[in-house]
């Protein structure tokens, strides 16, 4: 989908001259009960109405040699969590409970992920997490795009007969009550309505750009605009959709049919089917922050993870004091696969050192001996030798760090075995001649870079 680096916090400005007044704005707040439209349905009644599309199949390109052998949504976040599983935790918590998670490219890990973690829900009341691979329904093509993913499975939808169908990506980092969304897709009697934020305007060509009145009602929309137009009155800031888009069900029928019949159309939702809807419909934008759930300092949190950069810094998010995501809040929790891991073990080394940790995370199963973390995050099974050195990286289930080695602002990948002495973010050309490194200065290192001559002659 989207796959840009937002900023740490991914803050959210006011968007009150965009949206409407102030006052207007906070009659849809679902936290001001005063204030309220006492005829609109309530989120909870509406989420029973909704069936949920969650677009998985992404090829995850600028993930680089992370995803050559899984999918983007099956990527470890945050120690013992996928990404997929934050798009999930938020469904389940909103109370969406009719889920179609559309799966293509490199699936497998993903399917069994989903199938041993989320397997919970109550048939016996029609709630359910489908898995749905690319299965050629309609012809000998493979999914198109995002919109033709959809409407290869449109057998699937109708059959739900839900009134509202809610379109998700499998591959964002963010905490929101999509049942917000809806009602205020309700309230506006609304065809579309797409979930959007502020960003700066260098990064809005990585974004679907969109234009609104006064009443919220998107009137100009471009998909990752070479120029992307700023908004009015602050030149360096542009109104960029999330990619999560509430459908009216019968709507959405007709103009998926109306797309497929189009020759001339890449089958995409940003780029063909919402523009496409400008002219023949009621097309709406909603604020995120009136939906986020969390974040610090009344900013929301939102990240696409899908380029190495975005991906660390997800991550990285997560450490400190006062993380701009929250992961231990009971009231709104993130859920994965359980596993059955010894606790962590942090041990002195042979010459009586003791581990360090600052501001770090790290998961079930881990063995640490004598070595000094700061601002790392280690996932499951990690081993870390004596005297090693781990500053501001992203360590992947099951790899082992030698002694003594160093490793700066880096991604090391899942069953890589780092070498005693081994040196990585240290000297920009050594990695550049070894590993890859990203724009922003990340370090990835994966098993078969390891095993390449080059690493084995340095």
């Amino acid at each position: 989908m989207h796959d840009a680096l937002m900023p740490a916090a991914a803050p959210l400005l006011s968007l009150a001259p965009i949206l409407g007044s102030p006052v207007a704005r906070s009659a849809m707040r679902a936290d001001t009960p005063a204030l309220i439209d006492r005829r609109a349905p309530a989120p909870r009644d509406l989420v029973r109405s909704t069936y949920t599309v969650v677009l998985a199949g992404g090829r995850g390109a600028r993930l680089k040699q992370l995803t050559e052998l899984r999918s983007k949504p099956a990527m470890p976040f945050a120690g013992h969590f996928s990404i997929i599983d934050v798009t999930l935790s938020n469904c389940v918590n909103s109370g969406l409970r009719q889920i179609g998670v559309l799966t293509q490219y490199k699936a497998q890990s993903l399917i069994r992920h989903i199938a041993q973690g989320w397997s919970f829900l109550d048939a016996g009341l029609r709630e359910f997490i489908d898995v749905v691979p690319a299965q050629q329904k309609l012809g000998q093509n493979w999914y198109a795009g995002t919109a033709d993913a959809v409407y290869q499975n449109l057998d699937m939808l109708r059959e739900a007969g839900q009134k509202y169908v809610l379109v998700l990506a499998g591959d964002h980092v963010y905490k929101m009550d999509y049942g917000r969304m809806i009602a205020d897709h309700v309230r506006r009697d609304a065809d579309v309505t797409v979930a959007c934020i502020e960003v700066g305007l260098e990064q809005a060509t990585s974004f679907g750009v969109m234009r609104v009145d006064a009443e919220a009602r998107v009137v100009g929309f471009e998909e990752k605009p070479v120029r992307p137009r700023a908004i009015p009155g602050r030149p360096d800031t542009a109104l960029a959709s999330m990619g999560i888009y509430v459908f009216s069900a019968a709507f959405l029928y007709r103009e998926l049919c109306r797309d497929a019949s189009d020759a001339s159309s890449s089958h995409d939702f940003g780029t063909d089917i919402i523009p496409g809807a400008l002219s023949r419909a009621r097309v709406f934008a909603h604020d995120f922050s009136e939906s986020c759930v969390g974040g610090v300092g009344g900013r929301p949190y939102w990240r696409d993870v899908g380029t190495l950069d975005a991906y660390w810094a997800a991550n990285l998010d997560l450490l400190g004091p006062g993380p701009d995501i929250d992961l231990y809040d009971s009231a709104w929790p993130i859920r994965g696969v359980p596993q059955q891991l010894s606790p962590s073990r942090f041990e002195a080394g042979a010459d009586g050192r003791a581990s360090e940790l600052s501001e770090s995370i790290v998961a079930g199963g881990c063995v640490l001996s004598g070595a000094t973390l700061r601002r790392a995050l280690l996932c499951a099974d990690v081993r870390v030798g004596e005297h090693c050195v781990i500053e501001e990286s992203l360590v992947l289930p099951g790899a082992v760090i030698g002694q003594r080695a160093m490793v700066k602002r880096a991604i090391i990948d899942s069953g890589c075995v780092l070498p005693d002495g081994i040196r990585i973010g240290v000297c920009a050309a050594e990695d550049a001649a070894r590993f890859t490194v990203t724009e922003g200065g990340i370090v990835l290192v994966t098993p078969d870079m390891l095993a390449s001559p080059r690493l084995m002659s340095a």
